[in-house]
């Protein structure tokens, strides 16, 4: 027979979410130095072609 699952509290919701958040915000900024360093040419891991 099927049981209801306990409330999960509102400050562990909000831990969870934090967590979620934060991951988001350092991808985001990883991307946005690794596309900073590409366009300056700075990069060692990406090479853009140059037109001659």
């Amino acid at each position: 027979m099927a049981v209801p699952k306990k409330r999960t509290s509102m400050s562990k919701k909000r831990i969870r979410r934090n967590i979620w958040r934060r991951k988001g915000y350092w991808t985001a900024v990883k991307a946005f130095s690794l596309a900073k360093s590409v366009s300056t040419g700075h990069s060692k891991s990406f090479f853009r072609a140059t037109n001659k």
